[in-house]
């Protein structure tokens, strides 16, 4: 790719990332061409569909996904509060967008999803984390990934559309970490 057309790709992405922040991931790819400073079709030839270019600004999310996970990993102390650290991130990674929570949990365990590849991304950080949880024989046997997932998306969901901050969410959190940890 010539370096102008690799700068033109590169501002797209940024701005798409800003409006998609401000407006959600239905906003106007017209707005986002208007602010990157390029015409639609320079738009549409770098992003043929909405969903490469939400792919694309979900990529530099893959590696947020990832240092998550080690530093979740990384955390010494009992079950719940690693359990809680991991949902607490999870909620922070998918909510980087308004209407991110509802697109990426809806999107969970659909194979067909544009964004499937980076649903199993997270749907693998988070079975890392319930793996290590098993291992100490802190977690109910019949947890599922997949659906821990979709449990903490939904609260991740009902926080973005409702406007509920951190301290609304935690409680929520630990209903749920106490519901998939074995009684102590």
């Amino acid at each position: 790719m010539r370096a102008d057309a690799q700068r033109n790709r590169d501002r797209i992405v940024e701005v798409a990332r800003e409006v998609f922040r401000e407006q959600g991931y239905d906003a106007s790819l017209d707005e986002v061409a208007k602010r990157a400073g390029v015409g639609p079709g320079t738009l549409y030839r770098h992003f043929a569909t909405r969903e490469n270019l939400v792919d694309a600004i979900m990529q530099s999310w893959v590696e947020q996904v990832e240092e998550a996970t080690a530093k979740a990993l990384a955390h010494e102390g009992p079950p719940r509060e690693l359990l809680l650290a991991w949902f607490s991130a999870y909620v922070a990674l998918i909510s980087l967008h308004k209407g991110g929570p509802a697109k990426i949990t809806s999107a969970l365990g659909d194979p067909a999803s544009p964004i499937s590849n980076k649903c199993q991304v997270l749907t693998a950080a988070t079975e890392r984390v319930l793996a290590r949880l098993r291992d100490e024989r802190a977690l109910r046997p019949d947890v599922d990934s997949l659906h821990v997932g979709r449990l903490v998306g939904g609260v991740a969901a009902v926080a973005d559309q409702g406007g509920l901050g951190p301290s609304d969410v935690r409680p929520l959190l630990e209903v749920l970490a106490d519901g998939l940890l074995v009684p102590t």
